[in-house]
Formats: C-alpha cells, sequence, structure tokens
C-alpha cells in the first residue's frame, strides 16, 4: 500500500529555514548559457543580456568592503536591484536561477511566498540578520497577498539593500501594481512606490513554454485504476483529497517543501474544486513545491485544471492561480508519459 502524505509531520528546525533557500533541483545546472531566446520575443534576449549585467553588478558589490563613516564604521554600498516581469512559462526562474550561480557565497534563493515564511517563523530581526551578509536574495513569484505582507516586505528588502545585498525577484505585475485587486492598494501606495524604487525592471515576453505544442492534460483516472497504478510505484504516496487539504491546515507552509522529502509520485483521489481562499491558497504553495521538485501528478474525481474556481480566477489571486494550474497540468502531462 502506498504512503500517506497526511501521515507526516515534518519539522524544519529554524537554524536551517535560511540555509534551505536555494534553487530547485531543476534548476540546479541552469546558466545564462542555456537559456535559449525565442527569435520571435526580443526581450528576452534582453533580459538574458541584462541578468548577466546585474550577476556582474552583484559581484562588485559583494567584492567591497565599504567606506569608513565618521566613527570609523564601514558603510557597505547599496545593493543593486533588478525586477524582471513576465507571463507563464517565460524562463524567469531559469533566468533567476542562473544569477543566483553566478554571484558569490552565501546567497539565498525562494519563491516570494516562502520568504515571508521564514521571516514569520524567525522574526524580523533574526530574518534579517540571518540574510544581511548575503551577496544577493531571489525572489521568484513575487506577490503582495495582504497590508502586512506589504509593510513587511518593504521593510525587510529596504534594509538588506542599504546593508549591501542585491536583490533580484521576477513577478507577473509590476512593482506600481503589487496588491492590485487584493486591498485597498492606494493606502499602502508610499510603501509600494518604495519598493518599485529599488529594482531596475525589465521585461521578459513570450508564451508559456509548459504547454508549447502539447495536447490537453489527461483526463483524471478511475480511483481503482489511481490506486492499482500507485502501488506499483515505489515512493509513490496515495491520499484522499479532502483528507490531504485538512492535512495541510495543520503544517505551516514552510514546512511544504519537507513533506514531499523522497516522494517520487503523489496520487490524489476523489479531486473537486477548492472550497474556499485559504484552502485555494495552501494548494497553491504545495503546486509550487511540486512543481519545484519535479514531482508528477496523477488524480481521480475532477480535472486539475478546475481545482481553481471561476470565481476564484477573477479575485484577486488570479495569476496565483492561474500560475498554480499550469504547473499542476505539466505534472500531470509528466505522469502521464512517466
Amino acid at each position: 500500500m502506498p504512503a500517506r502524505l497526511v501521515d507526516r509531520n515534518p519539522v524544519v528546525p529554524s537554524d536551517q529555514l535560511i540555509a534551505q533557500m536555494v534553487p530547485p533541483a531543476m534548476f540546479d545546472e541552469v546558466s545564462f548559457a542555456s537559456y535559449i531566446p525565442d527569435p520571435n520575443e526580443p526581450t528576452q534576449a534582453q533580459a538574458v543580456a541584462k541578468a548577466e549585467e546585474f550577476s556582474h553588478k552583484v559581484g562588485k558589490i559583494a567584492g567591497k568592503s565599504g567606506k569608513r563613516g565618521l566613527f570609523g564604521k564601514k558603510t557597505p554600498p547599496t545593493g543593486a536591484g533588478l525586477y524582471l516581469d513576465g507571463g507563464f512559462g517565460v524562463g524567469k526562474t531559469h533566468l533567476l536561477a542562473s544569477i543566483y550561480h553566478s554571484v558569490p557565497e552565501p546567497k539565498a534563493f525562494g519563491t516570494f511566498v516562502e520568504l515571508t515564511h521564514v521571516v514569520g517563523a524567525l522574526g524580523f530581526v533574526k530574518a534579517l540578520d540571518g540574510l544581511s551578509d548575503h551577496s544577493v536574495l531571489c525572489i521568484d513569484e513575487f506577490e503582495l497577498d495582504d497590508p502586512g505582507d506589504t509593510m513587511l516586505v518593504s521593510r525587510l528588502l529596504s534594509e538588506l539593500s542599504a546593508r549591501g545585498v542585491s536583490i533580484v525577484a521576477t513577478s507577473n505585475t509590476l512593482p506600481g501594481q503589487l496588491g492590485e485587486g487584493r486591498f485597498a492598494a492606494e493606502d499602502f501606495m508610499r510603501e509600494i512606490k518604495k519598493l518599485g524604487s529599488i529594482f531596475e525592471s525589465i521585461r521578459v515576453d513570450g508564451p508559456d513554454y509548459r504547454h508549447r505544442d502539447l495536447p490537453p492534460a489527461p483526463d483524471p483516472m478511475s480511483e481503482a485504476d489511481l490506486v492499482e497504478r500507485a502501488g506499483r510505484i515505489e515512493g509513490a504516496t496515495l491520499d484522499d483529497f479532502d483528507e490531504l487539504l485538512a492535512h495541510l491546515s495543520t503544517l505551516h507552509p514552510s514546512r511544504y517543501g519537507k513533506l514531499l522529502d523522497g516522494v517520487e509520485a503523489v496520487f490524489w483521489n476523489k479531486v473537486h474544486p477548492a472550497s474556499d481562499q485559504a484552502v485555494a491558497l495552501r494548494l497553491v504553495v504545495l503546486a509550487d513545491r511540486l512543481y519545484d521538485a519535479g514531482i508528477p501528478v496523477t488524480s481521480s474525481g475532477g480535472k486539475l485544471d478546475e481545482i481553481f474556481t471561476e470565481e476564484m480566477l477573477a479575485g484577486g489571486y488570479r495569476k496565483k492561480y492561474l500560475r498554480a494550474t499550469s504547473r499542476l497540468l505539466a505534472l500531470s502531462r509528466f505522469a502521464a508519459v512517466g
């Protein structure tokens, strides 16, 4: 009988939270040279050039010791900032990981959600101290979901930049538009503008490579076939969808990656649309961790591209849900051919 994710309760020691902020395994070998720009999308080649230029800046800043101030204390140079904006599947994370691989240690890489979870788990001061000696902080899928995150991230990035930490982020939303549709952005415009001032924004256009020239996503399996196939794969897990959703609510999202350690494939039985926003957002985090680890997803019941309802897709978290859907479909196709 396959193992179940719901039987796992992983723990991540606080001193490992920053240390584990590295690119997903699928991006271990990427480089600027391995990014192949689409000749029909000139912004892609331009983005590669800007990313390489940024990595050189990071190296230079990291190599400077800073000037001595009035009382002999050295002041580090201000960190550089780059913001890669574009749609899904255009290679922004590839470029982000390439920057990470090309700059000096120490350095950190994580999604925006992972970063906020690390700060929440460690506390602001410990997170700031833990990151302040880094050459760069790479933030994937930069989003602002609520006013608290706006203030927290603005303060953290501003203080890190002032301490000489360079910051590079990817997103589907330009800095000045972060938070739109989620809360009263005008009330926080000063903070949002402050964030925007940290970055030089570069656009990366193109179609989603995950679905380029691909057939539609596989149909869900029957429950009997799902159970039979899960039983044939070593390292697979098989979970009732509702039980899995309930279990996710008991875990801090910073533990979702650890939840998948050693898992080769996941099988979800009786999939159906998410019941509410909190459940859906937990699924987004899980989908990101599954995609980072390259773990195939197979399901019975409803289709994976129907987990997020039309009502949810029309709301402020639309881009999160579309990204998660894109990734789940890619993993389901992977499962179908695996």
